[in-house]
C-alpha cells in the first residue's frame, strides 16, 4: 500500500496494519450504526468514532487536488480521527477490496470512484447505510437499495484537436460522426464501463434498441480505434499530441482544463450527453463504522461538495456549483439535453454493450 497516507501526507502501511488488528472499539452491531436515523445520530457517531480513532477510504479522486483537502478539513473538523486514504483507479479499488472482504481481513471502510457503486454491488461486498445529507440531492441520483451514495458527476463528450479540426468541421451529432472524413481518425477508450460500454449504453437507452443498433453498424464502418494502453486523460493528451484527430466519450472537463493551459484541444457535448456519478459505498465487515458515516457524511456535505468543486470536479449536490471555467460542459447549461446513466443502470446494460462492441467493433 505504497500509496497509503494520512492526512498528514506520511505513509502508515506499518501503523495501519497493527492498529487495525486490534479491532474495533466499538460492540454495537455495524449495521444498527450504519443505518441509525435517531435525532441524536450525529451524537452518536462522534461518541462511537472516538473510540474508533480513524478511518480508511480507497477513492478514485486525485490526490493534491481532492484527497488531501477533505484529509485536512474533515481532520480539523474531527481531530480525534485518523483519516487514512488509498488512491487508485475504480476497477483496481473494487478489486482490491472484494480481495479484503473475501479474506475476512477487511482495511477499508469507504470505497469512492466512477464505475465503483454498480461493480461492487455486483460483487456483494457492501452494504447499506442511511445518511441524511443525501435528502439535498435529487432523486436520479440517489440508489434505493442505500448500496451507495453520489459523490461527483462526470459529463462525456467528444474531445478533438483544434488544428486538425476546424471550428465549421466539429461533429456536433452523433450523426455527424459518420461523415467519411472521420474514418479512421477517431478512437474511443475500451476496457472501461465509462469508455465504449457507456457510448454504446447511452444509445440504447436513448434511442432504443434497434434506431441504436442501426447506427452502430453504420459507426463500425468508420474505423474507430481501439485504444486501451491507458486512461480516458490519456487519450486526450494523445489527441492534444495529434495522433487521434477526435476521441469519443471523453470526461467533458478533461480538454477544457488543457485547453486553459494553451493545448489545442476543446469538448463538444452531444445530444444526449451521458452522465454518471462516482458513488461511496460501505464495505461489509468494516471496522470503524462511526468513523465511515461521518466521512460520508463530511463528504456529502456542502464544505465537502465545494472541496470537489474547487478540485475540478463536478458536485453531485446541485447547490452547489461547478467552477466557472467548466460550466460550459454541463448539459443544463449547456442547453443540450442529459442522460443520466446511474449505477444501477450501468450495471444492467454493460455486459450486452460489451458483447454489441465485440461483435461489431472488435
Amino acid at each position: 500500500m505504497n500509496n497509503m497516507v494520512t492526512r498528514g501526507g506520511i505513509a502508515l502501511p506499518t501503523v495501519l496494519a497493527v492498529s487495525l488488528c486490534a479491532g474495533s472499539a466499538s460492540a454495537q452491531n455495524p449495521n444498527d450504526i450504519l443505518l441509525y436515523k435517531g435525532a441524536d445520530r450525529e451524537q452518536k457517531l462522534i461518541e462511537g468514532a472516538r473510540k474508533e480513532g480513524q478511518v480508511v477510504i480507497y477513492a478514485a479522486m486525485i490526490v493534491n487536488q481532492a484527497m488531501r483537502p477533505i484529509a485536512e478539513k474533515f481532520g480539523k473538523k474531527y481531530p480525534f480521527i485518523k483519516l487514512t486514504y488509498w488512491r487508485a483507479d475504480s476497477e483496481d479499488i473494487v478489486q482490491k477490496a472484494s480481495a479484503e472482504v473475501r479474506a475476512n481481513n477487511v482495511v477499508a471502510d469507504v470505497i469512492e470512484g466512477t464505475g465503483a457503486g454498480e461493480q461492487a454491488v455486483q460483487a456483494k461486498i457492501v452494504q447499506p447505510y442511511y445518511t441524511p445529507v443525501l435528502a439535498a440531492f435529487p432523486e436520479a441520483y440517489r440508489d434505493p437499495n442505500n448500496l451507495w451514495t453520489p459523490t461527483r458527476l462526470s459529463y462525456y463528450s467528444i474531445a478533438y484537436n483544434t488544428r486538425l479540426v476546424p471550428a465549421d468541421k466539429v461533429p456536433k451529432s452523433y450523426d455527424a460522426l459518420l461523415d467519411p472524413q472521420w474514418k479512421g481518425k477517431m478512437a474511443w477508450r475500451i476496457g472501461s464501463a465509462s469508455g465504449t460500454a457507456l457510448f454504446l449504453t447511452n444509445l440504447r437507452l436513448a434511442w432504443g434498441e434497434e434506431k441504436a443498433t442501426s447506427y452502430f453498424r453504420k459507426l463500425k464502418d468508420q474505423k474507430v480505434v481501439n485504444f486501451g494502453a491507458g486512461s480516458a486523460r490519456t487519450l486526450v493528451d494523445r489527441v492534444i499530441a495529434g495522433e487521434y484527430p477526435i476521441a469519443l466519450n471523453i470526461f467533458a472537463h478533461h480538454p477544457l482544463i488543457s485547453k486553459a493551459k494553451g493545448a489545442p484541444v476543446n469538448s463538444q457535448l452531444m445530444d444526449p450527453v451521458a452522465s454518471t456519478s462516482a458513488t461511496m459505498s460501505i464495505l461489509k465487515g468494516l471496522k470503524h463504522p462511526h468513523a465511515a458515516m461521518l466521512l460520508v457524511d463530511y463528504i456529502l456535505s456542502k464544505e465537502g461538495q465545494e472541496i470537489l468543486a474547487n478540485a475540478e470536479y463536478f458536485p453531485a449536490d446541485p447547490a452547489v456549483p461547478p467552477l466557472p471555467s467548466l460550466a460550459s460542459v454541463v448539459p443544463k447549461t449547456a442547453g443540450v439535453p442529459e442522460n443520466f446513466v446511474g449505477p444501477g443502470k450501468l450495471g444492467t446494460y454493460t455486459d450486452s454493450s460489451e458483447e454489441i462492441f465485440r461483435q461489431l467493433f472488435r
